[in-house]
């Protein structure tokens, strides 16, 4: 009898701690890893609406290092991804988001420019247009691809851009021959993804009424 019990406590004992372990070890405690990065632009996978965004540390135009964390944490924030200072699509979206900061701004909201350009490449954005909000490089697109924007661009299109004076390698100043999709967030202070927006066509952006619309209503 006593053999009998001393083998019943055991398999409780077994159980309690197998059901320990499984509570310790829910999904949400694991680190998240980026989904893998996709050859066609229509394939992404960005982050939506109620997820939690992406932090990563990035750099500004004078090189100096800022977590994307801290900055959520000071006040709601417009994410602007955009492919780089090469794009002329690209350009010309970031200056109408720049007629738009001031009612962003007095909405309570900062604007925030996410490329793959490395500062040096940057900083020749900011010399050709009057933009009033930063703009941070994600130059090996690791804050980018936890958004799921990311994809990869084949040989002939390298080989088409070069023929336009486009260097990928030399605006980010790596090979990884990467670029994000265009999109539009609303992260609130706690680091929640209150709107967000993408295209795989980088010809079509979010028109700056639309993006005043959303911010006024979740303001």
């Amino acid at each position: 009898m006593q053999m009998i019990l001393t083998a019943m406590l055991g398999v409780m004992v077994l159980v309690m701690t197998t059901g320990c372990q499984s509570e310790d070890s829910q999904p949400n405690d694991l680190p998240v890893t980026p989904p893998p990065v996709p050859t066609d632009a229509r394939q992404v996978q960005p982050l939506r609406e109620g997820q939690k965004a992406a932090t990563a540390v990035l750099r500004r135009v004078n090189g100096q290092k800022v977590d994307m964390a801290t900055l959520y944490n000071r006040k709601p924030t417009v994410l602007i991804f955009y492919r780089g200072g090469w794009c002329p699509y690209c350009n010309t979206h970031l200056v109408q988001i720049a007629e738009a900061e001031p009612k962003l701004l007095a909405m309570g909201y900062q604007v925030l420019a996410i490329s793959p350009d490395k500062p040096e490449e940057m900083a020749k954005t900011l010399g050709k247009h009057q933009l009033g909000y930063q703009l941070l490089s994600d130059s090996d697109l690791t804050f980018s691809r936890a958004f799921g924007l990311v994809f990869s661009v084949d040989d002939s299109t390298l080989e088409k851009y070069r023929g336009y004076g486009i260097d990928l390698e030399k605006s980010s100043g790596l090979d990884h021959h990467m670029l994000p999709v265009p999109a539009v967030y609303i992260v609130d202070n706690s680091g929640m993804i209150r709107f967000a927006h993408w295209d795989s066509d980088y010809k079509k952006r979010l028109e700056p009424d639309a993006l005043l619309e959303a911010a006024r209503k979740i303001n």
